[in-house]
């Protein structure tokens, strides 16, 4: 069978399970709206053409994770700014409080800051670890071919135009918009400019992966329900708010990188520090389900929670018992 043909199955799995995790485990959009037919070939079109790209692009250039969380943060902006335009809409249906606290010059700034991180780690950097824990054997080859990428490039664009022109009727002020674009393309040359992977490290003694499952899963606590939703609900000042947003993703990235010692972990870590962050998901799936606040059907989320659980445990055996995988660089 040629490499081309092996990559069709996980970039097929990875162009599902992106928009399961980004917007179906996180409750963006619960079962009764993530399995409509047509919501869930938008979403598809557009968490699973970007995603496949990212990881495309990834492996094309020789790079590692940074590149990755680059070009997922410039895949948050397409999709939140360009697209549906949550970064400038005051009346966007997820905002809340976020409307109006850190608006100013036609922008959502802690909201798209926020977005902009969720996506980079969430939306584009968790589902393509675990799709290429699930095929080990192909995570450093090539998945599309020439014609692929262009075709999915084409699929990601005519999706964003849908949803610029049909989603909603806001149009967005010109400035900001294309800063957002000028922004977009700047992390796509900077993730292009990273240095390539490294090599594989030298045997060192790393934390056990329950530490990382630990830091995963308190980030992602302290960013949802500290910095998210407790600091604007205080009051505290926007600057100090997005600062701390910023604060947190460089903590947690240089405490990942002194826990592996640069990079010397393996893959039980790497989705010891990823299933820690989904088991936030998991966790808050029945209080989801059962808040009456909410004015969509959240029927179900009970059950997508369990699932992913149940994959979270089963491909942790599964990764546990392929201990001779090559590690990732990161």
């Amino acid at each position: 069978m040629t490499s081309k043909r092996k990559g069709i199955w996980p970039a097929l799995v990875l162009f599902f399970l992106a928009p399961a995790i980004g917007e179906l485990l996180s409750g963006s959009s619960p079962p009764a709206e993530f399995f409509n037919p047509f919501g869930l070939l938008v979403m598809a079109a557009l968490y699973g053409s970007g995603e496949i790209l990212v990881r495309e692009l990834r492996v094309r250039w020789d790079k590692g994770w940074p590149t990755v969380f680059a070009l997922g943060a410039a895949y948050g902006i397409v999709e939140e700014g360009l697209m549906v335009k949550s970064f400038f809409d005051p009346n966007w249906m997820d905002l809340g409080l976020l409307g109006t606290y850190g608006r100013w010059a036609g922008v959502n700034w802690v909201w798209s800051l926020n977005l902009t991180i969720y996506h980079a780690v969430v939306s584009i950097a968790i589902p393509i670890l675990l799709v290429e824990l699930l095929f080990p054997a192909q995570r450093d080859e090539r998945w599309v071919g020439r014609r692929g990428m262009i075709g999915l490039s084409l699929l990601l664009l005519a999706d964003v135009l849908l949803g610029f022109f049909l989603l909603t009727l806001y149009r967005p002020p010109f400035v900001p918009y294309l800063l957002a674009i000028i922004v977009t393309v700047a992390l796509f040359l900077a993730a292009r400019r990273l240095p390539v992977r490294e090599g594989v490290m030298p045997p060192v003694r790393v934390p056990r992966p329950l530490w990382f499952a630990l830091v995963g899963f308190v980030a992602q606590f302290v960013f949802f329900f500290g910095i998210f939703w407790g600091l604007p609900e205080f009051g505290i000042p926007v600057p100090l708010t997005m600062l701390a947003a910023v604060a947190l993703v460089a903590l947690v990235a240089w405490g990942v990188q002194r826990m592996s010692r640069g990079g010397a972990w393996n893959d039980e870590h790497r989705l010891a520090l990823a299933g820690g962050v989904l088991m936030f998901f998991v966790l808050i799936a029945p209080l989801q389900e059962l808040d009456e606040t909410r004015v969509d059907n959240t029927t179900g989320m009970m059950l997508v929670g369990l699932v992913t659980f149940l994959f979270l445990l089963w491909l942790w055996r599964r990764v546990r018992a392929a201990s001779k995988n090559p590690p990732l660089a990161f």
